[in-house]
């Protein structure tokens, strides 16, 4: 049920517009309170339970070549209030039914001198705040290019954050827990190397930023619905501990060509003193339009396998031939060129992955190196680096569609540009019709290396609405949507769920490039999944890669039981099985629980979380009475205790605890595993070992 009513003299009192206006959410839990200085600057400030967690912080914007910036000199010339209250159903979700309720206040402001006018608009939920600039249509502003934007966060302490380096090209990087004070120490350290990236700060960070105060207040700063608009840093005063958004330059060094009317995303603040509360937060969507595609039913949520972690780990190869130094489409003979011999996306290899994906009950196989180019691909600034249409001898297209077909089991395009974003674009139309007509109805998209046209940074203005053009076309031949190296989701995928997965943060192939952090994926649910889910393509068993490649002797941080839970506790509608056949054929017992976990959730409940340290999540398979629980554990051991209370009275549950031996770390022993079945019931309680690295999963099953 959707409720729109003003609400102005239940919600406001003020006696007059100069003075300072206050906003309360719904239920009272936070007050905002929006005010000018003596000189006409905007400021807000924000107190959740009475204790103040933003310190008067202030707004406004610095434009380029412009006599008067949009900073100060402003006088409140209207008020408007409202209140807003509806339950929308997602696409695909960890919940099927989302609530969105807050209270608004948007102040009309007039510049004296320039007769301009900005409305700053605040939205107050449960969870948290939420505020945009928006330009109404007017003289003396039409076209401007922003030089800095000039929000404010200004911080009660000297917080404990769960921070990455501020970076224009990549979020690629682990997390570094420390004090706001530390951040310009431990800076470098936290810069590790990547193909493309470029820092502008040695207080920069990146959203979502994830902050716990002294006294256990959780605060997580981001931005939503980035939409023609360069993506938004933190860049902090480590002096007075007050952070101040940095948006991504473009070539030029300007940061944002807008026309009136028009709007900012959505700065985000989500607080709460309950650690669960920061994950279950939906007001990173509930600020999203709602869904512009009409009908949706061709969006589905799947589980995969693929010819990918294979590569990643070096035992095979995207390219086909060492013949050629280099690559001219339409040029190059591959027909002429001799076979490396470590092709991974050739007929008989791609066969065995179908074959596997149909015998296990998966959807879909992903195939990288399909297509003609990889043999210089990268690295060479090359615009013209691949068709998406022509692929290597090996991998017969046609065939290998009705050879998956015939099986029940679709396979995943991919389409890496190399940065190329004019390429893609050249191509995006055909390559879409040459999808539609081969079968394909998901993509995975890349954008490694730096991108073409040269001197424009992954998540500058233009390369963001490039990234949304792609979206909205794929949606024109009905085609889902994951993007690797793109710019980190704001909730988009409300307003267009064909974008069904991200990838935009470090994700497992990390570990096969010398390994992440064993507490990594306790974080990135706190940061980076705020936005949107994330394909982080868990599932790896075997942890010693160089059983893989003798030549990489990376190790995978992780063990067998905490690769498992991530299917719960990294929600995604799209779940790869990332390791190969071969290794999960070896652990058949521990491989039913990704055979049997589900993708689509009705419920989510949080049970245990702490950024760095744990989380326990049980979710409830849509269409469905039946439960899956994961924990993931940090660096230290712990016991993990729970109730089932979750599960619907009355009933009687098999539940199935895969679960880290006595012995298990994720260093020294990542494969040992138990494994038990017991019965349970709404009453039954669980305290359950966690190995350092470590975790353990349940399967739920009703009994009938």
């Amino acid at each position: 049920m959707k409720n729109l009513f003003f609400a102005s003299l239940i919600l406001f009192a003020f006696s007059s517009i100069a003075e300072a206006q206050q906003l309360k959410s719904p239920e009272g839990k936070f007050v905002m309170e929006f005010s000018l200085q003596n000189d006409g600057t905007p400021t807000y400030n924000l107190k959740y339970k009475n204790k103040e967690v933003v310190k008067t912080s202030k707004l406004g914007l610095e434009l380029k070549d412009d006599k008067k910036s949009l900073l100060n000199d402003f006088t409140v010339v209207d008020t408007k209030t409202s209140t807003f209250d509806e339950t929308w159903k997602p696409v695909w979700g960890e919940v099927d039914h989302i609530r969105n309720h807050y209270n608004e206040l948007a102040v009309t402001l007039n510049q004296k001198g320039t007769d301009r006018q900005i409305i700053i608009r605040f939205r107050l939920f449960e969870d948290g705040l939420g505020f945009r600039y928006e330009f109404p249509a007017q003289k003396n502003l039409t076209y401007f290019v922003i030089k800095e934007e000039r929000s404010q966060f200004a911080m009660t302490g000297d917080h404990t954050a769960f921070w990455i380096p501020g970076d224009y090209d990549t979020q690629e990087y682990d997390y570094t827990k420390s004090k706001l004070s530390e951040i310009r120490g431990l800076s470098q350290k936290a810069y590790t190397a990547n193909v493309s990236q470029k820092s502008f700060s040695p207080t920069g960070v990146q959203t979502s930023l994830m902050l716990k105060t002294a006294d256990g207040i959780y605060i997580n700063l981001h931005e939503a619905a980035l939409i023609n608009y360069s993506c938004m840093h933190l860049n902090l005063d480590d002096k007075n501990l007050v952070f101040e958004s940095w948006l991504t330059p473009d070539a030029k060094g300007d940061k944002g060509y807008m026309q009136a009317p028009s709007h900012s995303p959505w700065r985000t603040i989500m607080v709460s003193d309950d650690a669960r509360e920061i994950l279950a937060s939906k007001m990173t969507y509930n600020l999203n339009d709602p869904s512009k595609i009409e009908n949706t039913s061709w969006i589905k949520p799947v589980k995969y396998v693929g010819v990918w972690w294979e590569m990643i780990t070096g035992k095979s190869s995207w390219s086909y031939t060492n013949d050629f130094p280099t690559v001219q489409l339409g040029v190059s003979d591959f027909s002429k060129a001799k076979p490396s011999g470590t092709h991974g996306a050739n007929n008989a290899n791609v066969k065995k992955y179908i074959d596997f994906a149909a015998a296990n009950g998966f959807d879909a196989v992903l195939v990288e190196g399909w297509n003609e180019g990889w043999e210089d691909w990268f690295g060479h600034s090359k615009d013209y680096v691949f068709d998406f249409l022509t692929p290597y001898p090996d991998f017969d297209v046609k065939g290998l569609h009705e050879y998956a077909k015939s099986k029940g089991v679709k396979i995943i395009m991919h389409h890496e540009t190399s940065g190329s974003v004019r390429n893609y674009e050249r191509h995006m139309d055909a390559a879409y019709k040459f999808m539609n007509d081969n079968g394909y109805d998901a993509v995975k998209s890349g954008y490694v290396g730096d991108i073409l046209p040269r001197g424009e940074n992954h998540y500058s203005q233009w390369i963001v609405n490039h990234y949304q053009y792609a979206i909205e076309k794929a949606a024109d031949y009905k085609i889902m949507v994951n993007a690797h190296e793109a710019v980190r989701p704001t909730g988009i995928a409300r307003t267009y769920p064909n974008l069904i997965g991200n990838e935009a943060a470090r994700g497992t192939e990390y570990q096969a490039f010398g390994g992440s952090k064993p507490n990594h994926v306790t974080v990135l649910p706190f940061t980076r999944l705020i936005g949107g889910p994330m394909d982080y393509t868990p599932g790896i068993f075997e942890m010693d890669i160089s059983k893989m490649n003798p030549d990489n002797k990376s190790h995978v941080n992780s063990t067998i039981c905490n690769q498992l839970a991530l299917y719960v506790t990294m929600y995604s509608p799209l779940q790869m099985a990332a390791d190969t056949p071969e290794n999960y054929n070896r652990f058949p017992d521990a491989f039913q629980f990704i055979k049997d976990v589900a993708v689509d959730w009705s419920e989510s409940k949080y049970i245990e979380a702490e950024p760095g340290d744990f989380i326990t999540v049980a979710r409830k398979a849509k269409g469905t009475n039946n439960w899956f629980v994961g924990n993931v554990n940090g660096e230290t051991s712990r016991t993990s205790n729970i109730d089932f209370s979750f599960l619907e009275k009355g009933k009687k549950y098999t539940a199935t605890i895969y679960a880290d031996a006595k012995d298990a770390h994720y260093k020294t022993n990542p494969q040992a595993y138990t494994i038990k079945k017991i019965a349970v019931t709404n009453k039954s309680k669980l305290s359950q070992f966690s190995a350092p690295g470590g975790g353990y999963a349940i399967s739920i099953i009703e009994t009938k």
